[in-house]
């Protein structure tokens, strides 16, 4: 019997963090900054309809190592977000001189918190919900549809059981699918402007892939 209660608060644990795990929702997998813009913004909607949400977010940069103060700033950090409410984050660019001939990456964390009920006893389960979006900005000089054509310069080549994928252009390459001789390449991840990046694949024949589009979408299908 204690088995059997065991399992079933084990069960109703799962459920709710997986409904938790739903409820903030940001309004896309990506920012784009285009240089030309004093501010974007990204709509945040609670889709619970019983919990309210404490709401921070804050901005990382590329690579974890890196100290130096991101020159971006966001407005509110911290807010709470009633339940099924939505509010809208602003980022604005410090003025910081970031590089004009090819995209800049910072990553876009949200993190929402479940507010207590007043009657809850003192032992619970405090459920933390985390997003990690990419923030690129994006040069005067580079547009949307050189973005969306990247993919298509992607250059590969191998070296044993390695894949080294080459960037030629100045986009931030981010994969949507990977495959070599029709076999998936687990976390294919980004390519860097005018950079490289290796994966395991022990595959052989045709390369096909996919990006992400600036919408958070597929691409078409590139073969090589």
């Amino acid at each position: 019997m204690r088995g059997g209660h065991l399992l079933t608060c084990l069960f109703l644990l799962i459920a709710g963090v997986h409904t938790a795990s739903a409820s903030i929702i940001p309004g896309g997998t990506r920012v784009i900054y285009p240089e030309a813009n004093r501010e974007v913004s990204l709509s945040i909607r609670n889709a619970d309809k019983a919990t309210d949400y404490l709401v921070q977010s804050w901005l990382d940069n590329e690579n974890d190592g890196n100290t130096a103060r991101v020159p971006f700033v966001i407005t509110p950090p911290l807010f709470r977000l009633d339940r099924e409410k939505e509010s809208i984050l602003r980022i604005a660019i410090t003025g910081a001189s970031l590089p004009a001939d090819r995209e800049s990456l910072y990553w876009l964390s949200i993190k929402g918190i479940a507010a207590t009920p007043k009657n809850q006893e003192q032992n619970h389960l405090q459920v933390v919900v985390r997003h990690r979006l990419k923030l690129i900005y994006r040069p005067r000089a580079l547009n949307s549809q050189g973005a969306a054509e990247a993919y298509k310069s992607l250059q590969f080549r191998r070296q044993g059981q390695t894949l080294i994928i080459n960037n030629p252009t100045p986009y931030y390459v981010s994969f949507f699918s990977l495959k070599v001789g029709g076999v998936s390449v687990d976390n294919p991840g980004m390519v860097p402007p005018f950079g490289e990046r290796r994966v395991s694949a022990s595959g052989s024949g045709v390369i096909e892939w996919q990006s992400v589009n600036d919408f958070g979408a597929g691409s078409p299908v590139a073969r090589q």
